[in-house]
């Protein structure tokens, strides 16, 4: 299907937003990567897609999955459909990278670890922000000690409230808070503290209207004890960032999750005595990703570190999930 040399080809699962005003587009940037066809249920949508990228149309994501001249699936799908197709992608042997949430609960992102080691697959969860390189300077100036030893850390990814009819308020389709946004904050503290961690107490505000919880906090633990108080939620002015406060500064990056491949983030570094603030270079997860995700599908790296991380992130929201008080909220 794919030889090594020749760039991945990568059928598309739906065309929902993130695909089409991210993804797909990074995708068709990265000469790694070749997009071979779309499908939708809409044959309309599959051949507007399909026009705009090159690629064959396909009606019907079964039909997608028949085709024997791709090598991998992107899965942008709602999140309650994300298992189930996932898990059919990965027995029709193909390579999967899935939308954030990979999956609503633990069990499924088990089951599908599993499917994908036994048929020698790449599952990936689409965390794009854990591609961009701002993260990795936070690393080093951490590691560095430039705000001494790390106390805590806060994560806060919110937006101002949905339309009505926007996926994320139907508890069917997988909706709510916690699995859109929160997820991201989330996975950052894992990346930021790098090893287990435990929720030490969670709430969740729902909207008894739509039946979603729209707002969250949680209070995670690692191993070492440093902890990390996440915010989250569909009730906020815009706000995509997180802070590390050590002993003796503070690391604040804001536009963490989601910077457009134009923008320099800005890293601040506060001291008692002194605020420095380092501009970086631009960078474009969205490719990173995909280019990743062609690597690994073409036998470049172990994919076993990816279903692992899936796994974990999948624990952690459920744990918060199940530890979280929850309650109704004002109108926002």
């Amino acid at each position: 299907m794919t030889g090594r040399g020749a760039p991945l080809r990568i059928g598309v699962l739906g065309c929902g937003g993130i695909a089409m005003r991210r993804m797909l587009p990074a995708m068709a940037r990265n000469p790694a990567v070749e997009i071979a066809a779309v499908a939708s249920r809409d044959r309309d949508r599959a051949e507007a897609a399909a026009t705009r990228f090159g690629a064959a149309a396909v009606h019907g994501y079964e039909r997608l999955l028949e085709r024997d001249d791709i090598a991998a699936v992107y899965v942008p799908l709602p999140p309650a459909l994300h298992a189930p197709w996932t898990a059919r992608t990965l027995k029709a042997g193909k390579h999967a990278l899935v939308e954030k949430p990979m999956v609503t609960g633990a069990q499924e992102a088990r089951d599908l670890a599993a499917l994908a080691e036994e048929g020698q697959l790449v599952l990936m969860e689409s965390f794009m922000f854990l591609h961009h390189t701002q993260h990795a300077t936070v690393a080093v100036l951490l590691e560095r000690g430039e705000i001494g030893e790390l106390r805590s850390i806060t994560a806060e990814f919110g937006f101002p409230p949905l339309p009505a009819p926007d996926i994320r308020h139907r508890p069917e389709l997988g909706g709510g808070a916690l699995l859109d946004a929160g997820v991201y904050t989330l996975r950052v503290t894992q990346l930021l503290l790098g090893g287990p961690v435990s929720v030490i107490g969670a709430a969740l505000t729902t909207d008894e209207s739509y039946g979603v919880d729209v707002a969250g906090d949680a209070l995670l633990r690692g191993d070492t004890g440093v902890t990390s108080h996440v915010s989250f939620g569909f009730r906020h002015a815009y706000r995509s960032a997180y802070t590390l406060w050590g002993s003796s500064g503070r690391i604040v990056l804001d536009r963490a999750f989601t910077p457009p491949p134009t923008h320099r983030p800005v890293l601040r570094v506060e001291r008692q005595d002194r605020v420095e603030e380092l501009t970086l270079a631009a960078d474009d997860q969205f490719a990173n990703i995909a280019g990743r995700f062609a690597e690994l599908a073409l036998g470049d790296g172990d994919p076993a570190p990816e279903r692992a991380a899936a796994v974990r992130q999948a624990e952690l929201v459920d744990a918060v999930r199940d530890g979280a008080r929850t309650g109704p909220g004002s109108p926002p």
